[in-house]
């Protein structure tokens, strides 16, 4: 799991449009704010999308762009933005490579991966980490706290 000062895992995923995204063109632009969430459309991860939805303002005065990673597939993330207008891009992790890139993949078998967020900057170095199963609006409020003001 990548810890502060660690070089994030740089990978490219299809978007709820089905377009491609790299994680290294959009840190390339600023800041990523990049969480990952066990399922689309589950109360918590809803709870927490929401969350970064609700102050994607203030990630965008700093420079931030959000990104949220589930093993969800294309289709279902899309459904997951519409539902919720969140408005930033749900990325398709459904092999869960990335999810074990960034040691968050459990060991048994059909559990999601854990629920994580991290700070990344422009030369890829993770900024920040935060990790709670439980507690869904710490990552959104950890995660802004970690950008520049």
């Amino acid at each position: 799991m990548p810890n502060v000062g660690d070089q994030a895992p740089d990978f490219e995923l299809s978007d709820q449009r089905g377009e491609p995204v790299r994680l290294s063109a959009l840190a390339s632009a600023g800041p990523v704010v990049l969480f990952f969430y066990p399922a689309a459309l589950s109360p918590g991860c809803t709870r927490e999308a929401c969350h970064f939805r609700d102050i994607v303002a203030e990630f965008a005065a700093r420079g931030a762009r959000i990104v949220g990673i589930s093993a969800d597939d294309v289709a279902k993330q899309r459904r997951f933005d519409e539902a919720h207008r969140l408005g930033y891009p749900l990325l398709a992790d459904d092999g869960g490579e990335v999810a074990k890139a960034y040691g968050l993949k459990r060991r048994l078998p059909g559990l999601p991966a854990k629920r994580a967020t991290f700070v990344i900057g422009t030369d890829l170095r993770v900024l920040a980490a935060v990790h709670s199963e439980l507690n869904m609006n710490i990552h959104a409020d950890r995660a802004l706290e970690a950008l520049p003001g």
